[in-house]
Protein backbone atom coordinates (compact mmCIF):
# COMPACT_ATOMS: atom_id res chain seq x y z
CA UNK A 1 0.00 0.00 0.00
CA UNK A 2 1.33 3.44 -0.89
CA UNK A 3 0.98 6.54 1.25
CA UNK A 4 -2.28 8.31 0.62
CA UNK A 5 -1.93 11.56 -1.29
CA UNK A 6 -3.55 13.97 1.16
CA UNK A 7 -3.55 16.71 -1.47
CA UNK A 8 -5.98 14.98 -3.86
CA UNK A 9 -9.55 14.16 -2.89
CA UNK A 10 -11.04 11.40 -5.04
CA UNK A 11 -14.73 11.20 -5.90
CA UNK A 12 -16.15 8.03 -7.43
CA UNK A 13 -19.69 7.54 -8.73
CA UNK A 14 -21.83 6.77 -11.75
CA UNK A 15 -23.11 8.66 -14.76
CA UNK A 16 -26.75 8.97 -13.79
CA UNK A 17 -28.47 7.01 -11.04
CA UNK A 18 -32.11 6.68 -12.11
CA UNK A 19 -32.25 3.36 -13.95
CA UNK A 20 -35.11 0.92 -13.42
CA UNK A 21 -32.88 -1.96 -14.52
CA UNK A 22 -30.76 -1.37 -11.41
CA UNK A 23 -33.69 -2.69 -9.37
CA UNK A 24 -33.70 -6.01 -11.22
CA UNK A 25 -29.92 -6.14 -10.91
CA UNK A 26 -30.17 -5.77 -7.15
CA UNK A 27 -28.57 -2.37 -6.62
CA UNK A 28 -31.89 -0.82 -5.59
CA UNK A 29 -34.47 -2.61 -3.42
CA UNK A 30 -37.49 -4.15 -5.20
CA UNK A 31 -40.19 -1.62 -6.02
CA UNK A 32 -37.98 1.46 -5.62
CA UNK A 33 -39.72 4.37 -7.40
CA UNK A 34 -37.62 6.78 -9.48
CA UNK A 35 -38.05 9.60 -6.96
CA UNK A 36 -36.51 7.46 -4.21
CA UNK A 37 -33.48 6.21 -6.11
CA UNK A 38 -31.25 9.13 -5.10
CA UNK A 39 -31.88 8.45 -1.41
CA UNK A 40 -30.62 4.90 -1.94
CA UNK A 41 -27.76 5.95 -4.21
CA UNK A 42 -26.24 8.32 -1.62
CA UNK A 43 -25.78 5.41 0.78
CA UNK A 44 -23.06 4.09 -1.54
CA UNK A 45 -21.68 7.19 -3.28
CA UNK A 46 -21.13 10.87 -2.55
CA UNK A 47 -21.19 12.15 -6.12
CA UNK A 48 -23.04 11.59 -9.39
CA UNK A 49 -22.99 12.88 -12.93
CA UNK A 50 -26.32 14.31 -14.04
CA UNK A 51 -27.26 12.97 -17.46
CA UNK A 52 -30.68 14.54 -17.78
CA UNK A 53 -29.17 18.02 -18.11
CA UNK A 54 -27.89 16.93 -21.53
CA UNK A 55 -31.41 16.11 -22.73
CA UNK A 56 -33.14 19.11 -21.20
CA UNK A 57 -32.22 22.46 -19.73
CA UNK A 58 -31.82 22.28 -15.93
CA UNK A 59 -34.33 24.22 -13.85
CA UNK A 60 -33.16 25.84 -10.65
CA UNK A 61 -36.19 24.71 -8.63
CA UNK A 62 -35.76 21.01 -9.43
CA UNK A 63 -31.97 21.17 -9.08
CA UNK A 64 -32.37 22.74 -5.65
CA UNK A 65 -34.82 20.04 -4.54
CA UNK A 66 -32.37 17.36 -5.69
CA UNK A 67 -29.50 19.10 -3.94
CA UNK A 68 -31.40 19.29 -0.67
CA UNK A 69 -32.47 15.66 -0.90
CA UNK A 70 -28.87 14.53 -1.40
CA UNK A 71 -27.44 16.52 1.49
CA UNK A 72 -24.88 19.29 1.68
CA UNK A 73 -21.85 16.97 1.38
CA UNK A 74 -23.01 15.42 -1.90
CA UNK A 75 -21.44 16.75 -5.11
CA UNK A 76 -22.84 16.86 -8.63
CA UNK A 77 -21.30 17.02 -12.06
CA UNK A 78 -23.76 18.23 -14.68
CA UNK A 79 -23.63 17.65 -18.43
CA UNK A 80 -23.94 20.70 -20.63
CA UNK A 81 -27.23 20.63 -22.54
CA UNK A 82 -27.09 19.23 -26.08
CA UNK A 83 -28.15 22.55 -27.63
CA UNK A 84 -24.62 23.75 -26.91
CA UNK A 85 -22.74 20.62 -27.98
CA UNK A 86 -24.69 18.47 -30.44
CA UNK A 87 -27.53 20.63 -31.79
CA UNK A 88 -25.86 24.03 -31.96
CA UNK A 89 -27.70 26.98 -33.46
CA UNK A 90 -25.51 30.01 -34.02
CA UNK A 91 -28.24 32.48 -33.10
CA UNK A 92 -29.31 30.74 -29.89
CA UNK A 93 -26.43 29.07 -28.10
CA UNK A 94 -25.43 32.12 -26.08
CA UNK A 95 -28.95 32.36 -24.70
CA UNK A 96 -28.75 28.65 -23.93
CA UNK A 97 -25.59 29.28 -21.88
CA UNK A 98 -27.40 31.93 -19.86
CA UNK A 99 -30.34 29.60 -19.20
CA UNK A 100 -28.00 26.78 -18.22
CA UNK A 101 -26.16 29.01 -15.75
CA UNK A 102 -29.48 29.97 -14.16
CA UNK A 103 -30.54 26.33 -13.93
CA UNK A 104 -27.45 25.08 -12.10
CA UNK A 105 -27.14 28.18 -9.90
CA UNK A 106 -28.22 26.34 -6.70
CA UNK A 107 -25.24 23.98 -7.03
CA UNK A 108 -22.86 26.87 -7.63
CA UNK A 109 -24.20 28.83 -4.67
CA UNK A 110 -23.78 25.93 -2.23
CA UNK A 111 -20.44 24.71 -3.57
CA UNK A 112 -21.94 21.39 -4.68
CA UNK A 113 -21.07 21.70 -8.37
CA UNK A 114 -18.03 19.49 -8.93
CA UNK A 115 -17.89 20.11 -12.67
CA UNK A 116 -19.77 21.00 -15.83
CA UNK A 117 -19.16 18.27 -18.39
CA UNK A 118 -18.93 19.48 -21.98
CA UNK A 119 -19.28 16.30 -24.05
CA UNK A 120 -18.65 16.87 -27.73
CA UNK A 121 -19.85 14.38 -30.37
CA UNK A 122 -17.58 12.22 -32.57
CA UNK A 123 -18.31 14.46 -35.56
CA UNK A 124 -16.86 17.48 -33.73
CA UNK A 125 -13.46 17.46 -35.39
CA UNK A 126 -10.67 20.01 -35.05
CA UNK A 127 -11.74 22.25 -37.90
CA UNK A 128 -11.21 26.00 -37.71
CA UNK A 129 -14.96 26.54 -37.29
CA UNK A 130 -15.12 24.11 -34.39
CA UNK A 131 -12.03 25.57 -32.73
CA UNK A 132 -13.53 29.05 -32.87
CA UNK A 133 -16.85 27.82 -31.51
CA UNK A 134 -15.24 25.94 -28.66
CA UNK A 135 -13.17 28.97 -27.67
CA UNK A 136 -16.30 31.13 -27.64
CA UNK A 137 -18.21 28.52 -25.63
CA UNK A 138 -15.47 28.25 -23.02
CA UNK A 139 -15.39 32.03 -22.77
CA UNK A 140 -19.15 32.13 -22.21
CA UNK A 141 -18.94 29.46 -19.49
CA UNK A 142 -15.94 31.02 -17.76
CA UNK A 143 -16.10 30.91 -13.98
CA UNK A 144 -17.63 27.43 -13.83
CA UNK A 145 -15.53 24.30 -13.18
CA UNK A 146 -15.29 23.03 -16.77
CA UNK A 147 -14.35 19.62 -18.11
CA UNK A 148 -14.40 18.78 -21.80
CA UNK A 149 -14.71 15.32 -23.31
CA UNK A 150 -13.72 14.82 -26.92
CA UNK A 151 -14.87 11.78 -28.86
CA UNK A 152 -12.72 12.62 -31.90
CA UNK A 153 -9.00 11.73 -31.87
CA UNK A 154 -8.15 14.86 -33.89
CA UNK A 155 -8.10 16.76 -30.57
CA UNK A 156 -5.11 14.77 -29.32
CA UNK A 157 -2.74 17.67 -29.83
CA UNK A 158 -0.25 19.44 -27.58
CA UNK A 159 -1.57 22.84 -28.65
CA UNK A 160 -5.04 21.81 -27.50
CA UNK A 161 -3.69 20.63 -24.14
CA UNK A 162 -1.71 23.85 -23.74
CA UNK A 163 -4.77 26.01 -24.47
CA UNK A 164 -6.94 24.05 -22.02
CA UNK A 165 -4.25 24.40 -19.38
CA UNK A 166 -4.06 28.15 -19.99
CA UNK A 167 -7.82 28.34 -19.41
CA UNK A 168 -7.69 25.84 -16.49
CA UNK A 169 -10.24 23.67 -18.27
CA UNK A 170 -10.01 19.95 -17.54
CA UNK A 171 -9.48 17.48 -20.34
CA UNK A 172 -11.62 14.41 -19.61
CA UNK A 173 -9.76 11.10 -19.67
CA UNK A 174 -11.87 8.37 -21.23
CA UNK A 175 -11.90 4.61 -21.27
CA UNK A 176 -13.78 3.38 -24.33
CA UNK A 177 -13.28 0.88 -27.17
CA UNK A 178 -10.02 1.13 -29.12
CA UNK A 179 -11.70 2.05 -32.40
CA UNK A 180 -10.21 4.15 -35.21
CA UNK A 181 -10.91 7.86 -34.74
CA UNK A 182 -12.01 7.64 -31.10
CA UNK A 183 -10.23 9.65 -28.43
CA UNK A 184 -7.68 7.40 -26.68
CA UNK A 185 -7.19 6.92 -22.92
CA UNK A 186 -4.76 9.56 -21.64
CA UNK A 187 -3.46 10.71 -18.27
CA UNK A 188 -3.15 14.36 -19.33
CA UNK A 189 -3.98 16.81 -16.51
CA UNK A 190 -4.74 20.29 -17.79
CA UNK A 191 -6.10 21.88 -14.60
CA UNK A 192 -4.63 21.79 -11.10
CA UNK A 193 -8.15 22.01 -9.70
CA UNK A 194 -9.37 18.58 -10.80
CA UNK A 195 -9.01 15.72 -13.22
CA UNK A 196 -12.01 13.84 -14.61
CA UNK A 197 -12.22 10.22 -15.79
CA UNK A 198 -15.18 8.54 -17.53
CA UNK A 199 -15.43 4.78 -17.99
CA UNK A 200 -17.71 3.97 -20.91
CA UNK A 201 -16.88 0.28 -21.30
CA UNK A 202 -15.05 -1.50 -24.08
CA UNK A 203 -17.91 -2.99 -26.07
CA UNK A 204 -16.34 -2.70 -29.51
CA UNK A 205 -19.21 -4.42 -31.31
CA UNK A 206 -21.90 -2.30 -29.68
CA UNK A 207 -20.22 1.11 -29.62
CA UNK A 208 -21.48 2.33 -33.00
CA UNK A 209 -24.67 0.27 -33.01
CA UNK A 210 -26.89 3.23 -32.20
CA UNK A 211 -28.31 1.22 -29.28
CA UNK A 212 -27.28 2.55 -25.88
CA UNK A 213 -28.01 -0.79 -24.21
CA UNK A 214 -25.43 -2.39 -26.48
CA UNK A 215 -23.01 0.54 -26.54
CA UNK A 216 -22.54 0.68 -22.76
CA UNK A 217 -22.96 -3.01 -21.97
CA UNK A 218 -19.61 -3.86 -20.44
CA UNK A 219 -18.42 -5.23 -17.12
CA UNK A 220 -14.86 -4.21 -16.24
CA UNK A 221 -12.47 -6.82 -14.95
CA UNK A 222 -10.61 -5.93 -11.76
CA UNK A 223 -7.31 -6.10 -13.63
CA UNK A 224 -8.51 -3.53 -16.19
CA UNK A 225 -9.41 -1.07 -13.44
CA UNK A 226 -6.22 -1.72 -11.50
CA UNK A 227 -4.24 -0.92 -14.64
CA UNK A 228 -5.98 2.47 -14.72
CA UNK A 229 -5.21 3.06 -11.06
CA UNK A 230 -1.55 2.14 -11.36
CA UNK A 231 -0.69 3.77 -14.67
CA UNK A 232 -3.02 6.76 -14.94
CA UNK A 233 -4.95 7.67 -11.80
CA UNK A 234 -2.03 7.52 -9.36
CA UNK A 235 0.12 9.86 -11.52
CA UNK A 236 -2.86 12.18 -12.04
CA UNK A 237 -3.39 12.55 -8.29
CA UNK A 238 0.02 14.21 -8.09
CA UNK A 239 -1.12 17.02 -10.39
CA UNK A 240 -4.61 17.98 -9.15
CA UNK A 241 -6.42 18.79 -5.93
CA UNK A 242 -9.44 16.61 -6.79
CA UNK A 243 -10.07 13.59 -8.97
CA UNK A 244 -13.54 12.80 -10.33
CA UNK A 245 -14.23 9.29 -11.61
CA UNK A 246 -17.53 8.19 -13.16
CA UNK A 247 -18.74 4.94 -14.67
CA UNK A 248 -21.11 5.22 -17.62
CA UNK A 249 -21.56 1.49 -18.31
CA UNK A 250 -25.02 1.58 -16.77
CA UNK A 251 -26.47 -1.59 -18.30
CA UNK A 252 -27.45 -4.20 -15.68
CA UNK A 253 -26.01 -2.05 -12.87
CA UNK A 254 -22.48 -2.69 -14.04
CA UNK A 255 -21.61 0.96 -13.35
CA UNK A 256 -22.22 0.97 -9.57
CA UNK A 257 -20.60 -2.44 -9.22
CA UNK A 258 -17.48 -1.33 -11.09
CA UNK A 259 -17.45 1.98 -9.20
CA UNK A 260 -17.40 0.09 -5.92
CA UNK A 261 -14.52 -2.01 -7.22
CA UNK A 262 -12.68 1.16 -8.18
CA UNK A 263 -13.23 2.51 -4.67
CA UNK A 264 -11.74 -0.68 -3.21
CA UNK A 265 -8.71 -0.50 -5.53
CA UNK A 266 -8.12 3.16 -4.68
CA UNK A 267 -8.41 2.34 -0.99
CA UNK A 268 -5.91 -0.50 -1.38
CA UNK A 269 -3.58 1.96 -3.09
CA UNK A 270 -3.86 4.28 -0.10
CA UNK A 271 -5.70 6.97 -2.05
CA UNK A 272 -9.10 6.95 -0.33
CA UNK A 273 -10.15 7.00 3.29
CA UNK A 274 -13.93 7.45 3.07
CA UNK A 275 -16.84 6.06 1.06
CA UNK A 276 -16.76 6.82 -2.69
Amino acid sequence: MTDRNENCRLLVGTSGYSYTEWIEAGFYPPGTPANKMLSHYIRSFNTTELNFTWYQMPKAESIDRMRQAAGSDFLFAAKLTRTMTHEIEASQWRDQVSRYRDGIAPLVQTGQLAAVLIQMPPAFDRSKENRLYLAALLDALKGLPLAIEFRNAAWVNERVFHELAARQVTLVSVDEPALPGLFPPLAEVTSPDFFYVRFHGRNTAGWRSGNMQKQFDYDYKDAELKDWVDHRIVPMTEKAKTGIIFFNNHVRAQAPRNAQTMFRLLTDAGLMATKP
